[in-house]
């Protein structure tokens, strides 16, 4: 199967297309526009293989995608690329609407006569996959989970974007027939992460021996979901799922961002202790809170497991841990990306 992957030098998508090359016999084509969250050495260990191949194209310019899926003739669509950091959605909106909305538009477009020009059996066999989050649903209280059957209820102009992108493509699989699905993913964490979202910005500036800076008192809670346990997730939907099913994607683990940060300081203090003995905890500070900063989020991802025998192999403990060593055993990768694009700076606060 040839499968073509939109933001594959992404943090999640270049996971994607590292799972598919190493292992599965299917073909990949990463099309990426390499934005400062791109990087091509995310996926260097399989760049070799002759089951990959590489278009740096932008996926609002609709001549590029036509002429990248005329070529590949993909039997899937898996979408990934998106602008995704909530605080640089609040300084600059218009880049998401942009990429996320004109460019998942763009997508469908060129995706759609594509797929009416195969034949009955590839016909059928097509899926295009659009990746979204869990943002789209709002905000939860104390109890309860985000469901399929959940109404939107976005609060940032990420979170819009993505819901609006989420309802374009339930309405191409409605109006056009395109055999469309739909999965929502909590917040996503491990290896190849840009050093601009919480786990590996308190990692990087931990080591740095910089300030830990924690929005509000810390008290918002995520559901944590390792990488390689969400591209399993996808692998599993684009190929087990019926046209027009749409998942939850979750880790089941539930943690105050507080929580996460002294587990990272912890962790730290075991493998990489500080010179001077004391904990990094001690570099927490507490900051003013993100404008509009959802509460909590928690997904109950029943139906996949359910449906498609998925769920998490890691733990919230055994996926930090990992993430943590590799950051620590990679120093080079982000230390080159952080001086590049002075990744760290506080975004979000233009309003």
């Amino acid at each position: 199967m040839r499968i073509f992957v939109t933001g594959g030098a992404g943090f999640i998508g270049s996971a994607l297309v590292r799972h598919l090359i190493e292992n599965t016999d299917h073909e990949v084509l990463n099309f990426d526009k390499l934005t400062y969250a791109g990087t091509l050495s995310t996926v260097e260990r399989v760049a070799s293989s002759n089951r990959y191949r590489f278009v740096q194209g932008d996926i609002c310019d609709a001549d590029a995608v036509k002429a990248a899926i005329a070529e590949f003739k993909p039997g899937i669509v898996t979408h990934l690329a998106a602008e995704s950091h909530v605080d640089r959605s609040i300084d600059g909106p218009g880049a998401f609407v942009q990429a996320n909305v004109v460019g998942t538009f763009t997508m469908l477009s060129e995706a759609r006569p594509y797929w009416l020009g195969l034949d009955d059996e590839a016909k059928a066999a097509f899926r295009f996959h659009h990746i979204s989050t869990d943002e789209v649903y709002g905000s939860l209280g104390e109890t309860g989970l985000f469901t399929e059957d959940t109404p939107y209820d976005p609060r940032s102009p990420y979170s819009a974007s993505k819901a609006s992108s989420d309802h374009l493509v339930s309405a191409w699989g409605h109006t056009f027939g395109l055999p469309v699905l739909i999965t929502n993913c909590s917040n996503n964490y491990g290896p190849y992460h840009f050093p601009e979202k919480l786990i590996p910005l308190m990692i990087v500036k931990a080591l740095a021996g910089a300030d830990l800076p924690v929005y509000g008192q810390g008290d918002q809670v995520r559901d944590w979901l390792f990488v390689e346990d969400h591209v399993r997730a996808l692998h599993a939907v684009f190929e087990k799922s019926e046209p027009g099913r749409t998942y939850n994607v979750g880790g089941n683990n539930e943690k105050q961002n507080l929580e996460v940060v002294k587990t990272v300081c912890a962790i730290l203090d075991r493998l990489r202790p500080r010179a001077d003995g004391e904990s990094y905890a001690a570099q927490i500070t507490y900051v003013a809170d993100r404008p509009g900063h959802d509460k909590r989020y928690a997904i109950d991802a029943s139906r996949i497991k359910n449906e498609l025998g998925w769920e998490p192999a890691e733990t919230f403990e055994t996926g930090i841990e990992k993430t943590i060593a590799w950051y620590l055993d990679n120093q080079g990768w982000w230390e080159a990306i952080v001086a590049e694009h002075k990744a760290g700076q506080r975004r979000g606060l233009s309003v």
